[in-house]
């Protein structure tokens, strides 16, 4: 079953572009890991807010890529940048009409 993780990152003020550099990154191992899309995005009425959305082929290979080199890299990367003011949900996707 497909796997969701929607989320959003808090940023330091004025620190939302690097942040989003980071996460726009290469990591190459995110397609052979599972991942079925990955999108990150911002709202200007939310200046220090970066949201993401991700599909997975399902939660294992989700929690599984947290231990890929260039995911770590990244995460290691942003941590200085966030705020600690994190939101979201996951969930198990039980269809689409745009798939089969």
């Amino acid at each position: 079953m497909t796997f969701a993780n929607v989320g959003t990152l808090g940023a330091l003020p004025g620190r939302r572009d690097d942040l989003v550099a980071i996460l726009l990154g290469p990591m190459p191992e995110l397609r052979t890991s599972g991942c079925l899309l990955y999108e990150v995005g911002i709202d200007d009425g939310s200046p220090d807010t970066v949201f993401v959305a991700e599909l997975w082929e399902s939660e294992d290979a989700h929690r599984s890529s947290l231990q890929l080199d260039s995911v770590r890299a990244s995460i290691e990367k942003a941590m200085p940048l966030l705020s600690g003011e994190m939101g979201g949900f996951s969930f198990d996707v039980v269809g689409s009409p745009l798939r089969d």
